[in-house]
Parts: structure tokens; sequence; C-alpha cells
């Protein structure tokens, strides 16, 4: 396994995967590592007490599990668009199902509808089982070709 910070990947990961994963600082802060599984992408975060938001319980920040969540998605699109293309996030909403606990979070994203220029996607994070999950978000994202004008948003 390749290490980038607390960063891990698994062999073989495609080039444009790790290159995203080395872009993002926070996949390092989530200490995020990332596995092909049945052709998708799969992500774990090997959560730590510094990303805790109630220390009374503890339980995750809400904002670490929507990172995930969006990292999760982000990296299932790019696996799968072509190689001249590329995506930003537009729109996300996450459901918090369950208090996410100071132990392993796994990630899993599906893909919607994949249009010329949006995407529309799930991602859904677990820890101890894939039936019972913590959290829940459906997002869209803004698809174009790399070498196009920037994409302008307003």
């Amino acid at each position: 396994m390749g290490r980038v910070g607390r960063m891990t990947m698994s062999n073989p990961l495609p080039e444009r995967i790790k290159a995203l994963l080395e872009s993002d600082p926070y996949a390092g802060v989530l200490g995020l590592s990332v596995s092909i599984i049945d052709g998708a992408i799969q992500t774990k975060s090997e959560t730590s007490h510094s990303l805790v938001g109630n220390v009374n319980l503890p339980a995750l920040h809400g904002g670490v599990v929507g990172s995930l969540m969006m990292l999760t998605a982000s990296l299932e699109l790019h696996h799968q668009l072509d190689s001249n293309q590329s995506a930003m996030l537009l729109d996300m909403d996450v459901d918090y199902l369950r208090s996410g606990r100071v132990i392993p979070t796994y990630g899993r994203a599906d893909i919607l509808r994949l249009g010329r220029r949006t995407a529309t996607m799930t991602a859904t994070l677990w820890q101890e089982d894939k039936n019972r999950p913590i959290a829940f978000s459906r997002m869209s994202f803004l698809v174009w070709m790399q070498g196009d004008e920037s994409p302008a948003l307003g």
C-alpha cells in the first residue's frame, strides 16, 4: 500500500484516483483509504478523536461525515468518467441517520444519472454493519470536458 500522510491507497488504483487523493489534503486528515471492490470505489476512514464533534457521546462531527460522503462520491464519479472529463460538487443533501462513533467508517457511492453536464449521485456511510448506515446523501455534480472553458457558476 502507498501512504500519503495518514491516507492510504490500495493497489492497484487508477493513476487518476491516486492523483485526486494526493491533491486533497483533507483526505489525509480523515485518515482515508481507498480500494476498488466489485469495480466501485469504497472508502474507509480510520477516524480519530480529533474528528469528534460531540465529546459527550463521543460522535463524529457532522462536517466530517459530510466530507467523507462528498469525497467518496467524487472519487467514484471520477473513477467512472472519461479521462478527459472532470467534475465538481454543485449541491448536497445529507440525512444523518445515526451517530458516527470513533471507529472505522466505510463509504460507497452510486451514480443515479450521468449526463453530458451533470451527474446525480447517492452516497452511504456505515460503520460495523453495511445494513445500518450512519448517513445517506444525494449530490449533484457539474461535469465538463477538460480543456473547455472553466465552468462558470454565475
